[in-house]
């Protein structure tokens, strides 16, 4: 009795009471935090094309020299110049037998099969100093019908200011085989020019701009605004402010060191600065010869509508003879009956859409199906439709 009474004693709590008790004790426990989420993966940017400075632009002074000179390929085997129809190849070696203490009776006929007149020419580089060899290339003047075999004399060249650089001497290397007999000819290559490496000595050096003044240009090989302000930023973060200055799209000026040794590690440094390319000019390069279309990456085009058909014209002439009446005293005759055709291929109006892409202009061309010869034609329409933006190049 006494339990049931104190069982009936005990508080009892309401239903909203112990709600609030239970919100009281979830705010009291502490929360654990819910694992962060993975980041999502950041996208790069597509990264500028990026150069070495030597790959984009040269010292001024610092090129190769062209050299040229005459001379004559003797020890030939029959192939030489005919001497009748070249008489600059009999002249030549009267000239060097006198050189050499010979000399050939006036109004003797040489008939030489062996000596053959060559134009020898050659690449001086930069820095070249002498005694350095040079590659030479000999080439026949005259009628020669092989110069296989044959031996370069002693044959000065020169260069542009008419001087003496180098001496060129040696046997020739010819890539190519002939035979013939009987009216038949049998030839693999070109008989009529050959290499002779390392067959010239310098004798003469040219001067570099490198070691001339307290300053160089670096000729940039494409005028670009961009490129040069590029070119002449990357050397001043790398040396300091001032050292370079571009003075137009294509000309940059760079302050050198005092001293030989130290401007050959700073013009090493340089060459090999990277700088990042801006995007070229838009241009569609056209060769009307081949029919060849070349563009880049920077050509758009715009909305146009284009109908392409084609035109060709068939002729045909046929020989007829004309046979006259019998007893008429008229000639008999061959005359000529000339079949003129002219066809036109309908062309539908097809309409581009706008390209932005390099992908984009080459698909909405090839919708057109026309040839590359005709392609050159709806090209140059669409440039002067003002839908094609970009440089149009024939070459």
């Amino acid at each position: 009795m006494s339990s049931l009474l104190m069982l009936r004693r005990s508080p009892v709590l309401p239903v909203g009471a112990v709600m609030l008790l239970a919100l009281l004790a979830a705010w009291a426990t502490p929360v654990q935090a819910a694992p962060a989420a993975a980041p999502a993966p950041v996208v790069q940017p597509a990264t500028a094309t990026t150069a070495r400075i030597k790959e984009v632009a040269t010292v001024q002074g610092v090129r190769p020299n062209q050299l040229i000179g005459y001379g004559l390929v003797v020890g030939l085997d029959g192939t030489g110049d005919q001497t009748t129809q070249t008489p600059f190849t009999t002249q030549s070696l009267n000239a060097m037998l006198q050189q050499l203490g010979v000399t050939v009776p006036a109004g003797t006929s040489m008939q030489l099969k062996n000596v053959a007149a060559v134009l020898v020419t050659a690449t001086l580089p930069p820095f070249a100093q002498p005694g350095q060899l040079l590659d030479i290339t000999v080439s026949s003047l005259g009628n020669a019908k092989s110069l296989r075999g044959g031996t370069l004399v002693a044959t000065p060249l020169r260069g542009a200011d008419n001087q003496i650089y180098a001496l060129a001497q040696g046997n020739l290397m010819v890539g190519g085989a002939g035979a013939s007999a009987g009216g038949s000819k049998v030839q693999v290559n070109h008989l009529l020019a050959g290499r002779i490496p390392g067959g010239a000595t310098v004798e003469r050096g040219v001067l570099s701009p490198l070691g001339q003044g307290d300053a160089l240009q670096l000729d940039l090989s494409s005028s670009d605004y961009a490129t040069a302000r590029a070119v002449a930023g990357a050397i001043n973060t790398r040396f300091g402010a001032g050292t370079a200055q571009a003075l137009d799209g294509r000309v940059v000026k760079v302050r050198l060191p005092p001293t030989p040794d130290e401007r050959v590690s700073f013009m090493a440094e340089v060459e090999n600065l990277k700088v990042e390319m801006a995007a070229p000019a838009a241009k569609v390069v056209v060769n009307a010869r081949t029919g060849s279309v070349v563009m880049n990456q920077a050509v758009t085009l715009g909305p146009c509508a284009v109908a392409h058909g084609n035109l060709s014209v068939t002729i045909s002439t046929t020989p007829q003879v004309s046979q006259p009446p019998p007893l008429s005293g008229g000639q008999t005759v061959v005359t000529e009956k000339s079949d003129i055709k002219m066809q036109q291929d309908g062309g539908a109006l097809i309409q581009l859409p706008a390209g932005t892409r390099l992908t984009e202009v080459v698909k909405a061309l090839n919708s057109l199906g026309a040839t590359p010869a005709d392609l050159l034609t709806i090209l140059q329409a669409i440039k002067a439709a003002g839908a094609l933006q970009a440089e149009l190049e024939v070459i």
